[in-house]
């Protein structure tokens, strides 16, 4: 069941408030704490079976969020943008002339990161 603790975490991180309180604090348990369903279904006072619905449930609404929104890939691809704009920009650095439009595109592309 466990699918990748990254990605899940990732998907997490950006949609979790999306979550009802009990799945965000079983996804949690699970990807984040790492403990096992059975600890999980301990700790919250619910059944194991209880835990792999719980935690079924919301992998299936965050992978639906993304799905929709796409905030994830469009992050990674704005990160890839700006790794390209930069490597463009140290390559102006060799063009006396471009020196100031270079400096100005470097100001604006770590603005977005920000």
């Amino acid at each position: 069941m466990k699918q990748d603790a990254l990605q899940m975490s990732l998907l997490l991180d950006y949609y979790g408030e999306l979550l009802s309180q009990k799945q965000r604090t079983c996804f949690d348990l699970y990807y984040n704490q790492d403990l096992s369903l059975s600890e999980i279904a301990a700790e919250l006072g619910v059944s194991r079976q209880g835990v792999h619905e719980l935690l079924a449930r919301a992998e299936s609404a965050l992978g639906e969020f993304e799905r929709v929104t796409g905030c994830i890939a469009r992050d990674r691809r704005t990160a890839i943008a700006l790794a390209d704009i930069k490597a463009a920009c140290e390559r102006l650095q060799s063009i006396p002339d471009a020196k100031e439009a270079q400096q100005e595109i470097l100001r604006a592309s770590a603005s977005i990161k920000e």
